[in-house]
């Protein structure tokens, strides 16, 4: 983690990243040789890693931010952590080094936004079984007053926690293809690492041509594999169907500190408060918020999860070799797979209430 995302990277201002628990090895208890990827590390999460046997969590957010005085099972996320020591399972955070480095986070929403990010082929009966679990006719429009419409119910959805599948969007989604962009970071990285030249705090994309905003919106929802829906805010005297964007100012999380000060047509974030994004549609721009950890959750698995299993490989192999004098490691390295995993059950906290609108 620190090769693919160093800390020098990270806003360590006031970022808390890097091995934020260390269980001990032990021979005779060992673990099994996969990782678990989250971005929230919660009660579900651990228990999930407990079932796994894993032998370490990669938690996006470090679930420790300030020093403490005790540690003690009064407290949930203190109770969780001991949890894992007792069970030999350790916790990595990396937070703002992936979001600054090249071809991380803050690249991974430009991808989205510039229709450039790549997705896997899926036929339509999977996908519809997939997307947020409550289908909906390609003709049925929840925001369409229909008087015929029966009382409605609702279902709650939440956005998937591993999102390796995509899912059409309906009559009017067009073919995705990169648009002609440049992009480059909010706040660059200073001093630059050699090893990753480009890095930076948020992005900024300036697209050749003004694209229209419903084609950005396409663009968003596919890249996040059909969520079913997301807050955005327009100036109160546009049309959405009119507006046009030229330049995207993006950040994952809570974007509101990064992007404020910046002269751009759209604001791409996790989320932002009422009185922020007020103040952004007074100026005339856009705002799109995806919830906090779901402008981060499909990062998992588009892009992390591909980079250790390369990364670990390579690692893994190193280590056997150099170790394998060690009689106390002989049984530990004498096994060659390991997995790298996306949390099942991570997801944010807020999820959408769709109403059904027809039972009677």
């Amino acid at each position: 983690m620190k090769k693919l995302y160093p800390q020098a990277l990270a806003d360590n201002s006031w970022d808390n990243t890097g091995l934020l628990l260390e269980a001990p090895f032990v021979p005779s208890r060992r673990q099994s040789n996969n990782v678990l990827l989250t971005i929230d590390l919660t009660k579900a999460v651990a228990d999930e890693a407990i079932e796994l046997n894993s032998s370490i969590i990669v938690a996006y957010h470090p679930i420790i931010f300030r020093g403490l005085k005790s540690i003690t099972l009064a407290n949930t996320q203190q109770q969780t952590l001991l949890r894992l020591a007792s069970h030999g399972i350790s916790v990595y955070s990396p937070h703002t080094a992936v979001d600054a480095a090249p071809g991380g986070l803050g690249d991974w929403l430009a991808d989205i936004v510039t229709g450039s990010k790549k997705n896997p082929e899926l036929d339509e009966s999977e996908a519809g079984s997939e997307a947020g679990k409550t289908p909906q006719k390609e003709d049925e429009d929840p925001f369409v007053d229909n008087k015929r419409l029966k009382r409605p119910t609702w279902a709650l959805a939440h956005h998937p926690s591993s999102m390796q599948t995509t899912f059409r969007l309906g009559n009017q989604s067009t073919a995705l293809s990169a648009i002609p962009h440049t992009r480059k970071p909010v706040i660059p990285q200073s001093p630059e690492l050699e090893t990753h030249p480009g890095a930076g705090m948020g992005r900024v994309v300036t697209f050749d041509t003004p694209q229209p905003l419903p084609a950005l919106l396409d663009r968003i929802g596919r890249g996040l594999n059909n969520p079913k829906g997301f807050p955005i805010a327009i100036p109160q005297t546009a049309d959405m169907s009119k507006l046009t964007i030229r330049t995207v100012g993006i950040c994952a999380g809570s974007g509101a500190s990064l992007l404020s000060s910046l002269d751009v047509d759209l604001l791409f974030t996790g989320e932002m408060s009422h009185h922020e994004a007020l103040a952004a549609i007074e100026k005339g721009q856009v705002v799109i918020n995806l919830f906090h950890s779901n402008s981060e959750r499909g990062f998992l698995s588009d892009v992390l999860l591909e980079q250790l299993d390369v990364a670990v490989e390579e690692e893994w192999m190193r280590l056997r070799e150099e170790e394998a004098g060690v009689e106390a490691l002989k049984e530990a390295l004498a096994e060659e797979d390991f997995e790298i995993m996306v949390s099942e059950v991570d997801r944010d906290p807020y999820g959408i209430v769709v109403l059904n609108n027809d039972v009677q």
